[in-house]
């Protein structure tokens, strides 16, 4: 263990940060710039710890003055300095430079890289969100167009100090995990966190580009950052494109419905639109400040990981995508921490969308093992503030419609579910068509190898006509 590692108290691996520093300087043919602005210099510091650093490095850069930022970098539509569109003006402006400036007097077997980060760490006497984006542009073999991976990181480290030695220890492990396990993006993501302890950094997307990285489904990958616990939830947006939480919920109202959309179906389609519309009946909710989000959970009831094939749940998402709505997939069992993990973004309110077996969930006490408070302990966690069930009903054994009213919970809980009925804590929501409440997706599985059928009449929009079109879920015709 160098000196360095043990005063920081990382958890050394069998590379450690400064060993992987050392192999990147030690490499004549690996040479480039880093730019870090925001939280010092933790990467640039590494790489001269390490030694060598004269062979690697060609310029350091912290322009923390905003004017003097501008004039490298300009100015970025929306005018935020962390954000994905400033560490990509950094790389392209990084890049550019080192490759003009020493491309005719460095080795013809040189591969030029740029190192680029812009942070926002804990601020004093403030309650700022500790956040960075960082990424790496660099060629894979002498003169090469660029590849490049950019990464959004939340720190989670108490301390400006602890932050600013995370954000070095990434920044390193971004570089050589770029050079070293470029044909293996799993193992990159992986890498990322080598030598941090665990909850010091949540890595809430990564993005490949670039000749490299032109085989990388960037939407199936970031679901390798829940599986390697690096975040509990990756969120999509309507058009596909990997969404960081933090921009897309900012100030925003949030809806979210969970279930399986295997595939989707008309009934869930209503429950939305109509929990919606109750939704709207609560202050200050519009369409224009509400996110509606559809979320898919990894995990079975227990919390176990059910495995499910990342290109099974990439073609649930695009259907999804296809009628408009944001998608979130996570690790997340219990309702309660759903809303935990929204309420890190938004003080506005919080709806989640459900059907009468899911309320009996809840009230069912096994479910709250392990948790010191039970039940009440869930319960507060659930109900602090702005948040709200919405509630579709069912078909009874007489085939009529029974709504949230009606729902039977263990007799020594009947008062805690009055409590939140009265106030106004669970709200019951209409289907519009009762017909609606005889669809279920697992029917529609059942059908799909058989070719066309009633499944088809199940579904919304051209829905079945992208199953077809993609043999999705089984379907052979």
């Amino acid at each position: 263990m160098s000196l360095i590692e043990g005063e920081l108290g990382h958890n050394v691996s069998d590379r450690s940060t400064i060993d992987k520093a050392l192999r990147i300087n030690l490499d004549e043919k690996k040479y480039g710039t880093i730019a870090e602005i925001g939280a010092g210099q933790e990467v640039a510091r590494y790489f001269f710890l390490a030694g060598a650093a004269a062979g690697t490095v060609a310029k350091t850069m912290s322009a923390y003055d905003m004017q003097f930022s501008d004039a490298i970098y300009g100015k970025q539509e929306g005018g935020r300095y962390v954000s994905r569109v400033r560490v990509q003006a950094m790389l392209e402006k990084e890049f550019n430079l080192v490759v003009d400036r020493v491309k005719e007097t460095r080795s013809k077997l040189s591969r030029f890289f740029a190192y680029a980060a812009t942070v926002s760490a804990k601020s004093y006497g403030r309650k700022n969100e500790c956040h960075a984006w960082c990424g790496v542009r660099l060629q894979m073999y002498p003169g090469a167009e660029p590849s490049e991976i950019i990464v959004h990181t939340r720190m989670l480290d108490r301390s400006v100090e602890r932050q600013q030695e995370s954000l070095g220890v990434l920044g390193v492990n971004l570089i050589y995990g770029a050079y070293f396990y470029f044909d293996d993006a799993r193992k990159l993501i992986e890498s990322l966190s080598d030598n941090l302890a665990e909850n010091r950094i949540e890595i809430d997307s990564i993005e490949f580009s670039g000749p490299y990285f032109d085989e990388v489904d960037n939407r199936a990958i970031n679901l390798h950052l829940i599986r390697t616990k690096k975040t509990r939830a990756i969120m999509f947006k309507p058009d596909g494109t990997v969404a960081v939480p933090s921009e897309q919920l900012y100030k925003k109202n949030i809806l979210t419905i969970r279930g399986s959309f295997k595939p989707v179906t008309r009934l869930n389609v209503d429950m939305i639109e109509q929990g919606f519309a109750s939704f709207q009946e609560l202050p200050d909710v519009t369409a224009e400040n509400t996110v509606v989000m559809a979320e898919i959970s990894l995990n079975d009831q227990q919390g176990v990981d059910l495995m499910v094939p990342e290109d099974d749940l990439i073609a649930r998402m695009r259907l999804l995508n296809s009628l408009g709505y944001s998608v979130m997939i996570s690790s997340y069992t219990r309702y309660f921490s759903l809303r935990a993990y929204f309420r890190q973004y938004t003080n506005m309110q919080i709806g989640i969308v459900l059907g009468m077996l899911n309320v009996k969930e809840i009230f069912d006490e096994d479910r709250y093992e392990g948790m010191e408070g039970g039940i009440l302990e869930g319960f507060g966690k659930l109900f602090p503030d702005n948040t709200r069930l919405f509630v579709y009903p069912e078909l009874d054994e007489n085939d009529e419609v029974r709504d949230f009213t009606t729902i039977k919970v263990p007799e020594h809980l009947k008062f805690l579910y009055l409590h939140l009925l009265e106030n106004k804590y669970i709200f019951g929501i209409d289907c519009s068509d009762k017909e609606l409440l005889r669809i279920y997706s697992r029917d529609v599985l059942a059908q799909l190898p058989d070719g066309d059928g009633e499944w088809r009449h199940m579904l919304p929009g051209d829905i079945a006509d992208r199953i077809i079109r993609n043999r999705l879920f089984g379907y052979v015709g």
